[in-house]
């Protein structure tokens, strides 16, 4: 396994893990992490050693445990938008990061690579936007992904009911990197909540 670090914070297990930062305050809590607290804090640290226990015991997949990045999967038809963002992305970040053209690569993709944001043009065609959504939330391997539609074609009005539809949060086309960027880490903060 590639994996640079031999102490964890609860936030970084729950980024491998794909889970909520308080689901595993919970297993520490429990016992059933195995961990220490940082003396005169309340902070949580899990050996990595630990945390591959606890994933194998649990039949968590390991995959997470081969980076601790931020997974990011781009979905757009448009060629060009998709090879821009994973450029900049790669070269300005620390994300892992893949894309799709099409919805249907994109749900095949999303059980593989269980990305914690998924970057979605409202306007793929092969497959409703909304639909797609909607799959992403009844996945229960999948429940924490977090959706940020992008559109160059909405009103604000339509852009504002994307929230009740599935989606956590809109980019509007044409949009800067830093956007992006700040899109993604809003996204991923809601995780610690």
């Amino acid at each position: 396994m590639v994996f640079d670090k031999e102490v964890l914070t609860t936030g970084e297990v729950a980024k491998i893990c794909n889970v909520a930062p308080r689901t595993v305050s919970k297993w520490f809590d429990s016992g059933s992490l195995k961990g220490y607290r940082i003396p005169g804090s309340r902070d949580r640290r899990i050996p990595a050693s630990e945390l591959v226990r606890f994933m194998r015991a649990h039949g968590i997949p390991l995959e997470g445990m081969n980076s601790g990045r931020t997974r990011v999967l781009i979905v757009d038809k448009e060629r060009e938008v998709v090879d821009v963002l994973e450029k900049v992305l790669g070269e300005q970040t620390n994300y892992e990061v893949r894309s799709c053209v099409s919805a249907f690569q994109a749900g095949m993709e999303c059980e593989k690579f269980k990305p914690h944001v998924v970057l979605m043009d409202l306007h793929v065609g092969d497959v409703d936007a909304k639909v797609f959504a909607d799959s992403i939330r009844r996945n229960e391997n999948l429940q924490f992904t977090k959706i940020v539609a992008m559109s160059g074609k909405l009103t604000d009005g339509q852009a504002m009911a994307l929230k009740g539809q599935g989606f956590d949060s809109f980019l509007k086309k044409p949009f800067q990197v830093r956007q992006v960027v700040q899109a993604i880490e809003a996204a991923t903060n809601l995780l610690a909540a």
